[in-house]
């Protein structure tokens, strides 16, 4: 069934993350929190800009790598749509993309001046907040790879 989505994205100028970035991470987000579910219509381009009071290429930019990734498909003259999420990834594409992810965690944890037992602790618990069926073993929690 399409609904028409009003997303309540937050825009931080003061992030060293690009705002089309801060965008594409909020949808993905709302996605993954079953807000936003395939079918959804995302706001228009020009609506979502005015909304957040950005440049409606930055807006359009953010939408058009959700629409390379997969996640979100767009119709000219219609709009944007989150998509079903078929696009399949290589293992190690998706390897490799979660490693540059991790290796960006990591540095603005040292710039943050977190421990690794700090951000270790900070992980789990996240974890297992994103997705309370999944239980860190006791294991990991001694576990010094981090």
């Amino acid at each position: 069934m399409l609904k028409k989505t009003t997303l309540d994205i937050i825009i931080d100028p003061d992030v060293p993350i690009p705002i089309y970035v801060q965008i594409i991470i909020q949808i993905k987000s709302f996605i993954a929190g079953k807000v936003l579910v395939p079918g959804d219509k995302l706001p228009s381009v020009r609506k979502l800009s005015r909304q957040l009071g950005i440049n409606p290429n930055t807006v359009a930019r953010a939408y058009q790598e959700l629409e390379r990734e997969g996640i979100v498909r767009t119709t000219r003259g219609i709009g944007a749509f989150v998509g079903k999420n078929t696009k399949r990834v290589l293992s190690q594409q998706r390897s490799e993309l979660i490693n540059k992810i991790l290796d960006y965690l990591f540095i603005e944890a040292y710039h943050l001046q977190y421990t690794k037992e700090e951000l270790r602790s900070l992980l789990i618990r996240r974890l297992e907040e994103w997705n309370p069926e999944m239980s860190v073993e006791k294991d990991s929690e001694t576990d010094t790879r981090i």
